[in-house]
C-alpha cells in the first residue's frame, strides 16, 4: 500500500501548499510514484499549483517530474466516500499519497488524518500559530491540547483500533527568523515541552523568502530551477534547496534517500 503523507492544521497562512508543493515534487524527483489530493475544495492552492506546473511544462516542451493529482469527486448524500474512493485510485499506482488539508476544520480533513501514516503540521514561528497546537496560560504555562491536537490524539485512537499502525507526527516551525530571538527562544522550549506530552516531533522548515511566491503562477519548485535555465543559484536559493532537504531527510520515509 502506498505510504500516505498528510499535511494539515486548522489555521491557514501557514505554508501549507509551499510544503505539500516541495515535498511531493522532491519524492517524484527522486523516482518515486507520488499521488497527490488537494482536500481544500474552495481554495484549491495545492491543486492550482500543480495545474500550474502541467500548464508551464507543456507551453515550455519541458518533462518536471510531477505528482499525480487525484479527482476528488463531489460528496452526495448517502453516496460513497469521496476521499476513500480517490485514495484508492491513486493507491493502484503510486508509493506515496500526500493530502494537502485545507486550514479549517471539515470532514474530509479529519477523515485524512485517520489515513496518515506521517503527518506534517507546518505553523508559524510564533504563539498565536503555537494556541493551534497547546492552551497557553500569561505565564507560559502549558494548559492542555487545543481542539486541533486533540483532533489528531482522536484520529491515533481511531487508527490503533483499526491496527493501522501509528501516526509519525512532526510539526514544522515555518518562517524562522535568523536570529536567536526571545520569542524563538521560548517558541522552541515550549514546542520541546509540548512534544513529549502529546507526542510529535519538532523540525525547522522554511524561512521565509521572495523566491517561493514567485515559483507558484509557473508551478515551480526550488528543485526545478535548473531545468528552467537558473544556472546561477543564489545563496537564498542554495539555503531553500537545503531546507528542503534536510526537511526529506527529517520525515524519514520508507525507501526514501535523499539524492537531490
Amino acid at each position: 500500500m502506498a505510504h500516505i503523507i498528510v499535511v494539515g492544521n486548522e489555521k491557514g497562512g501557514s505554508g501549507k501548499s509551499t510544503t505539500s508543493m516541495h515535498v511531493a515534487t522532491a519524492l517524484a524527483r527522486m523516482g518515486h510514484r507520488v499521488g497527490a489530493l488537494d482536500l481544500d475544495v474552495r481554495q484549491r492552492s495545492f491543486g492550482r499549483y500543480l495545474e500550474n506546473r502541467a500548464a508551464f511544462a507543456q507551453r515550455e516542451g519541458l518533462d518536471l517530474p510531477t505528482p499525480l493529482l487525484g479527482r476528488l469527486e463531489p460528496e452526495t448524500q448517502g453516496g460513497p466516500d469521496p476521499l476513500s474512493q480517490a485514495v484508492d485510485a491513486l493507491d493502484r499506482e503510486c508509493d506515496f499519497i500526500l493530502l494537502d488539508c485545507p486550514g479549517s476544520h471539515t470532514r474530509l480533513s479529519q477523515m485524512a488524518h485517520t489515513l496518515a501514516d506521517t503527518l506534517i503540521t507546518p505553523m508559524n514561528d510564533s504563539f498565536v500559530d503555537f494556541d493551534l497546537l497547546a492552551r497557553m496560560s500569561p505565564e507560559g504555562r502549558i494548559l492542555g491540547p487545543s481542539i486541533y491536537a486533540e483532533m489528531v490524539w482522536s484520529a491515533r485512537q481511531l487508527r490503533g483500533e483499526a491496527g493501522a499502525g501509528p501516526i509519525d507526527w512532526l510539526v514544522l516551525r515555518n518562517r524562522l527568523g535568523t536570529q536567536a530571538m526571545h520569542n524563538k527562544r521560548k517558541v522552541g522550549g515550549a514546542l520541546t515541552t509540548l512534544s513529549k506530552r502529546i507526542g510529535f516531533r519538532v523540525a525547522p522548515g522554511f524561512s521565509e523568502r521572495v523566491i517561493f511566491r514567485e515559483l507558484f503562477p509557473r508551478g515551480l519548485t526550488l528543485l526545478d530551477l535548473k531545468d528552467i535555465g537558473t544556472e546561477q543559484l543564489s545563496i537564498s536559493n542554495i539555503a531553500a534547496r537545503q531546507e528542503l532537504r534536510d526537511l526529506i531527510g527529517e520525515l524519514n520515509l520508507p525507501g526514501v534517500s535523499v539524492s537531490f
